[in-house]
Order: structure tokens, then C-alpha cells, then sequence
């Protein structure tokens, strides 16, 4: 063979592998994160990890959060994203495909929807919403638009929870008839304060969006928000339903429980928080079925203590059946016990999962299905309201789960809101 068609020959080879990568190489997926605090830059870094995902804004009504978030996108040697303080202006780019919705509570549900109606499919962060009215909507919304909604609960994507709750399902403790979710941790006291001005370069009108106006406060501002019930969802929204959703998962729930009682309250910071630092919910499903039907699944939440009722199990879920019990923690923690309470193994090993934001892209581009599709994340969500509203009522509450409303006319009244009049963000039908 000549050297000119040893060449020739060469070169074709090389084309063809070419085209097979050129082929192979996935279609980019332009994003937007809406929400730049720590939890938003970490999705954000987390996504843009993923081949073929590109970040062309980022948006904060704090100048300082977003541009934070562009130069770490900028340092992983990423294109510098457009910095924006209002999300309809990511919004209004046809080139955006997804969003990520990482903002205060109050924000979630009327961004996702709004990012629904503008045919983005959407990551939103947990809880999906403020309010069990607005989980209605966004699912409704999600629904009509065709688009995916993917809820921030990631644990749904954890090989070892996937592999121990298959175990659950498939009989390994007998029939498993209780859960307790337990929220334990030190949490800072807020202080007191008085409203002030906003910080420089903060947008607070925007922050404040759809929620009720009140002045700015220092300790109602980044994070503290948590604590206040027109923009937050307090620890039970926060933390807990992580906990929770992984305890109706272990159940094999599907649905809302059909009553819920509640104690709680501040036991223990002197400071302006509204939500409870000590909470105790109790959620029965099927009360009304026969023996061996019914569920119950309890929410233990302590955000002064710090104690820990197994090593290295801050929050976790456990499950009792009728052969023994199962303490499971998305911080990689699976023991199993047997009828005796002696330890057994978990039988079997986790199979490969991709990450939940992995997860996520792979469906925008048809090759998996959500494990946290909205509707789920809704169902647990509620889960965390429905437990706040029974708190501050101070008494057992009966939901029927087909409606989705309360038959306490109170208590129902407390699955909505107020929102800012004639903002532009409130949800329709809110």
C-alpha cells in the first residue's frame, strides 16, 4: 500500500470515528438557576457537571449572590452565564429548556409554574410549595404544559434507599405498619430585630414577589426566612420532608393520610422565629380500614437538640414491622433488625443509580423516567403543611385525600395564602 493511500485510508478511518462521536455527543440542554444561595450553587455546579448541559443565566435579586455563583461556574472553566435579578427574563428566552428553582419557599410554586407556562421543563426545590393549594396548582400546571417537574427531594435517587426500600416492599421486616421520621438538630437562634433597610444591591421588592410586603427585616432575610410563615415553611418544610417523604416511600404510601395531630411549639429559642423549634406530628392513612390496613407515620422534629438516637443519625427513618425494624438515613446508614431485635444484614447490594439531577436530564432527553415527579413531591409536601396548620390549630384535623381539603372549615381555610395584591408572580386560582 502507497503512503497516499495509507494516508487516504487513515483519514476516512478517522472521519468515521468522528461522525460516530459527533453522533454520540448529546443534545445541550440549556439551563437557568433562579435562586443563587448555597443550595442553588450547588445544583448549579451539579448540573453543569453533566456532558452537554449549559448555564446561560443566573438569577438573584442579590447582585452579590449571583455574581458569586457566575464566577464558580467560570472557575470550573464554564461559559460566564448572564446575571439577572428578574426571572422573566430567563423566561422569556426560547433557548432556556430547564430551570432550576432554588429560591426562599414562598417563590418555589409561582416560579415553577410560571416556568411551566413558559415551557421549561423545571427542577424545584423541596418543599414544592408554600402551601398545600399551590402543590395543586403546580401539579395541574405540569400537567397541561407537558413538561417535566422534578422535586428536590434527592434521596428518591439514592441507590442504597432505593435498594433498602425495596426490601421494605418485598417483606424483609414483615408488614411494616409504622414509621417515625425524626428531624433532629442545632439549629441558631435569629434574635430579635427591628425592620431596616435593605442591603445594597439587594432587590427586596423582588425577593418579596408574591408574598405579603413587611418590611425588611435583618433576621428575615438569607436563610432566616426558614422561620417566618409568609416565606418560609418552617424545619418541618425545611429538613423534614426529606424525612418524611422517605417514610411514605418505606410505607408504600401513595396518597394523603386521612388525619393528623399535632403538639408543638417554641420550647426553647428566646428569639423572633414564627415556626416551632420542637414539633411532634402524628399522620394515620386509612383510618377508617380494617386491621392491617391502616398506617401510621409520626414526624419527630427537635432543632435544639443535637442528640442522636443511633451514631450518626441525625435524621433518618424508622420503620417497624411485624418480623422486626429498619433505621434508614440518607447519610448512607441502613440497619436492619429481626423479630428479636438482633442485627441482621440487608440482604443483597444498591445498584447504579445516576444522580437526581442526572436523573433529570436524562428524561428531558427521553432516556429515563423522574423518580420525583411532581405529583410525588407534592403529596410529601403537603405532608409538612398539613402537619404546620394542625400545630398552630392545636388540634387533631381530618383531610380527606380524594378532595384534598379539610373537613374543619379553620383548618381549611390555612391551605392557602395571602399574596401580594395584583403581583404579577400569584399563581392563577391561588
Amino acid at each position: 500500500m502507497t503512503p497516499r493511500r495509507r494516508f487516504l485510508k487513515s483519514s476516512a478511518a478517522l472521519a468515521s470515528v468522528a461522525g460516530v462521536a459527533s453522533a454520540a455527543a448529546p443534545a445541550p440542554v440549556h439551563m437557568a438557576l433562579i435562586g443563587c444561595g448555597g443550595q442553588g450553587t450547588g445544583l448549579l455546579m451539579n448540573f453543569a457537571g453533566i456532558e452537554g448541559v449549559v448555564f446561560d443565566y443566573v438569577c438573584d435579586p442579590d447582585t452579590k449572590r449571583a455574581a458569586a455563583a457566575a464566577e464558580k461556574l467560570v472557575k470550573a472553566g464554564k461559559p460566564a452565564p448572564k446575571q439577572v435579578s428578574d426571572l422573566r427574563q430567563v423566561l422569556d428566552d426560547p433557548k432556556i429548556n430547564a430551570v432550576v428553582v432554588a429560591t426562599p419557599d414562598h417563590w418555589h410554586a409561582p416560579a415553577a409554574i410560571l416556568a411551566c407556562q413558559a415551557g421549561k421543563h423545571v427542577y424545584v426545590e423541596k418543599p414544592c410549595s408554600h402551601n398545600i393549594r399551590e402543590g395543586q396548582l403546580l401539579v395541574a400546571a405540569a400537567a397541561r404544559s407537558g413538561k417535566l417537574v422534578q422535586h428536590g427531594t434527592q434521596s428518591r435517587s439514592m441507590p442504597l434507599l432505593q435498594h433498602a426500600i425495596s426490601h421494605l416492599h418485598s417483606g424483609l421486616i414483615g408488614k411494616v405498619l409504622h414509621a417515625r421520621a425524626i428531624n433532629i438538630q442545632k439549629r441558631a437562634n435569629i434574635g430579635h430585630a427591628t425592620p431596616s433597610q435593605p442591603p445594597e444591591g439587594f432587590d427586596y421588592d423582588m425577593w418579596t414577589g408574591p408574598a405579603p410586603m413587611v418590611p425588611f427585616q435583618s433576621n428575615r432575610h438569607h436563610y432566616t426566612w426558614h422561620w417566618w410563615y409568609d416565606f418560609g415553611t418552617g424545619d418541618m418544610g425545611n429538613d423534614g420532608v426529606h424525612e418524611l417523604d422517605i417514610a411514605r416511600w418505606g410505607l408504600g404510601l401513595t396518597t394523603h393520610p386521612d388525619k393528623v395531630a399535632a403538639l408543638g411549639g417554641k420550647y426553647y429559642f428566646d428569639d423572633d422565629q414564627q415556626f416551632p423549634d420542637m414539633q411532634n406530628v402524628l399522620f394515620e392513612y386509612n383510618s377508617g380500614g380494617k386491621v392491617g390496613e391502616k398506617r401510621q407515620l409520626m414526624f419527630d422534629m427537635r432543632i435544639w437538640s443535637p442528640y442522636s438516637p443511633d451514631d450518626g443519625v441525625d435524621n433518618g427513618v424508622a420503620f417497624y414491622g411485624t418480623e422486626g425494624w429498619m433505621l434508614l438515613s440518607k447519610r448512607g446508614i441502613a440497619k436492619v433488625y429481626d423479630a428479636r431485635g438482633k442485627p441482621m444484614p440487608l440482604p443483597g447490594k444498591p445498584k447504579d443509580h445516576p444522580s437526581h439531577q442526572m436523573n433529570l436530564i436524562q428524561a428531558i432527553r427521553g432516556e429515563a423516567k423522574l423518580t420525583a415527579p411532581i405529583e410525588i413531591g407534592h403529596i410529601s409536601a403537603s405532608l409538612c403543611h398539613m402537619g404546620n396548620i394542625a400545630v398552630r390549630l392545636g388540634r387533631s384535623l381530618d383531610f380527606n385525600p380524594a378532595t384534598e381539603q379539610f373537613t374543619d372549615a379553620q383548618a381549611n381555610s390555612m391551605i392557602r395564602r395571602k399574596y401580594r395584591d395584583g403581583h404579577w408572580s400569584v399563581p392563577a386560582g391561588a
